[in-house]
Formats: structure tokens, C-alpha cells, sequence
């Protein structure tokens, strides 16, 4: 019977206890990293360089460093590349660590009429306007909008399957 049950060794139990609290310590350490977020069409430096004002038109700009993030609002002839590098600890707000727009503007003729590098250094704080557009109707409760959904989505026959019954 001794053969398939060893004596109780305090030694080792004690070191096993010690490896395993180092273990768990050192995991709980490694997932402690900071991650830091990249978002957004940064162009590579080399690809940007190839791209000369007066001769380089948009198919070789969408070729050299791809699609754009965003197009101008009012003007189509003006391109942004948008990438942004952002840091999240835990629960608390998210610090911006870098920030960077590149716009090209077109001319009539599809030519590259200007780039302009903007940074983080170049941001503005933009507030909001405190005066609301008022909206007409009332304010549900969140109970309203539970039950409200209830039905909503449920999907109807289409009326060709209901006419051949």
C-alpha cells in the first residue's frame, strides 16, 4: 500500500505552493502591459515621398497609399488620411499619444495640388454649442423603450407566400 501512496512531504508541497504563487504573480504582472492602440490609414513615409504636387493624380495616389479615411465634406477634391495612437488603462479616459492628418487636395483636373502634414501640436478644442435644437415629442422612460421593442421586430410573411395558402 505505501507504494502508491508517498508519505506527506512538507518540503515539497511548500516549494509547489512557491512555484505556483511565482507563477501566478509573474501572469498577473504580464497582463499589466499598457496596450497602446493604432487607428486609422497612416501612409508610409517612402509611399507619401513619391507623390509630387502638379504631376501625381488621384488613381496613383489611391495606388502609392491607399484609399483615404475621409473626403471632404463640401469639396470631393479633398482627401485625409487620419491615424491616431491612443493609450487605455483600465477604466480611466483615453490619453491620445499621437496624432496625425495628412490632407491632399486635388485640382480640376484630378493633380495633386497640395499635401499638408498636420500633428497633435496642430489640434484645436472644439466646444460644443450649449444651446440644443429643441425636439418635440416626450422623453420615454426606460421601461417605455424595453417594452416598447417588444414586436417590433418580429417578421412578417411577404404577401405572394400568404395568397397561395
Amino acid at each position: 500500500m505505501e507504494m502508491f501512496f508517498k508519505p506527506f512531504d512538507r518540503r515539497r508541497w511548500r516549494l509547489a505552493a512557491q512555484l505556483g504563487a511565482a507563477l501566478a504573480f509573474g501572469l498577473a504582472l504580464a497582463s499589466c502591459g499598457i496596450p497602446v492602440d493604432q487607428r486609422g490609414n497612416l501612409p508610409d513615409e517612402r509611399n507619401l515621398s513619391q507623390i509630387k504636387p502638379g504631376e501625381t493624380d488621384k488613381a496613383t495616389v489611391t495606388r502609392l497609399i491607399g484609399s483615404p479615411s475621409s473626403v471632404a465634406a463640401f469639396d470631393p477634391n479633398t482627401w485625409y488620411y487620419i491615424s491616431q495612437k491612443t493609450k487605455t488603462v483600465a477604466f480611466f479616459r483615453t490619453d491620445v499619444l499621437d496624432q496625425e492628418v495628412i490632407a491632399i487636395t486635388f485640382d480640376e483636373d484630378g493633380k495633386v495640388k497640395t499635401i499638408n502634414n498636420r500633428g497633435i501640436q496642430d489640434a484645436q478644442a472644439v466646444t460644443p454649442n450649449p444651446n440644443a435644437t429643441p425636439t418635440y415629442g416626450r422623453e420615454f422612460s426606460t421601461i417605455e423603450q424595453f417594452l416598447g421593442n417588444f414586436g417590433k421586430f418580429v417578421t412578417k410573411k411577404p404577401a405572394s407566400e400568404e395568397n397561395e395558402k
